[in-house]
């Protein structure tokens, strides 16, 4: 008996015989050329995301570079030598990362001051406060600045400078304001919530550990202790002093002191002229046209784009899409 063979047909064989045994049946092309096309469209599915991927961090590598490049609001020294009044605007909450960031308002303040064409600095303020630190920041530059380029400074409030936009805008040479602005607000606040009885209403047990007695301080979920709270004033008290001495430096003889100047109390703009916590009444226009005598504006303001929002969005992984980029260019010629 012959055992069956996996080898060539014998060559005796008729031609038929050969093309029957060589060709699969019909069922089986069919399943072999649906495996092919299903092969061929996930190869062209991987490579157009693949080419998707790498245009999209191209492209974000792109937004990035032209916003390092393009940034409004930030001029050379030399940029506008036809005189003008430069603005940097002040406004919302003034916090660290914010757009009233000090490091924005002072990079705007700094090239409003380099430029040879600026004849003055006017900073518009409409905020109701922030950070004592920003603002302390801002006010610092603004009289190192003043020293060294001897340009005046001015102030005009539109809605509101209260709190940290005060202590802003006293380093200014002079404050204009609407009669309607509100101004003042010289104090300082540290809030926050218990809910230690609502804990206790609700049988929850609050577990801390920490290492040192401290370290728990102002725990909304613990109990305040006397001496926590005393600390908590004294710090508070003292950052009050250093606000109003920075008030009393920069409004000097002007400022009219009454028991409520520094007790955290706002004040009409009517009101604050009276007080000698600003100057007069008026607007940016104004202080352009008749006091700088430079009517043409020129703003200074520095502001996030979209690039630069995306880069503090993504950080790191921009960084990572950068060197996938570049790694993806030859691929794309």
């Amino acid at each position: 008996m012959t055992e069956p063979s996996l080898g060539p047909l014998d060559p005796h064989d008729s031609p038929r015989a050969a093309a029957t045994a060589v060709q699969p049946d019909g069922w089986e092309r069919k399943v072999l050329e649906k495996m092919v096309l299903a092969s061929v469209a996930e190869q062209r599915s991987a490579r157009r995301w693949r080419i998707f991927n790498r245009l999209f961090w191209l492209v974000l590598v792109g937004l990035v570079v032209w916003g390092m490049m393009a940034r409004p609001g930030s001029r050379s020294g030399n940029e506008n030598t036809n005189p003008h009044s430069a603005m940097v605007s002040i406004k919302g909450e003034i916090a660290s990362g914010g757009e009233t960031s000090a490091e924005l308002v002072n990079d705007a303040l700094r090239s409003a001051f380099e430029d040879s064409g600026s004849k003055g600095v006017i900073l518009l303020i409409n905020s109701p406060g922030g950070s004592p630190v920003q603002a302390g920041m801002i006010n610092d530059e603004i009289h190192r600045l003043k020293a060294k380029y001897k340009k005046p400074v001015y102030a005009v409030v539109e809605e509101s400078a209260a709190s940290a936009a005060y202590y802003i805008a006293v380093a200014a040479d002079k404050i204009y304001v609407d009669k309607a602005s509100v101004v003042g607000s010289i104090g300082v606040l540290m809030d926050g919530f218990g809910f230690v009885g609502l804990m206790d209403k609700l049988g929850i047990e609050r577990r801390l550990m920490t290492a040192g007695e401290n370290k728990g301080f102002l725990d909304p979920f613990s109990p305040q202790t006397e001496k926590h709270r005393a600390y908590a004033q004294t710090l508070l008290n003292q950052i009050h002093q250093q606000f109003i001495s920075v008030v009393k430096a920069g409004r000097g003889d002007r400022l009219k002191e009454t028991p409520e100047t520094f007790s955290g109390l706002f004040w009409s703009g009517q009101q604050a002229i009276e007080l000698g916590l600003a100057d007069q009444l008026g607007n940016v226009d104004y202080v352009a046209r008749e006091v700088i005598k430079a009517e043409d504006l020129v703003d200074y303001t520095r502001k996030d784009n979209v690039a630069e929002r995306l880069a503090k969005k993504f950080g790191a992984s921009v960084g990572e899409g950068m060197v996938h980029a570049m790694k993806a260019i030859p691929a794309l010629r």
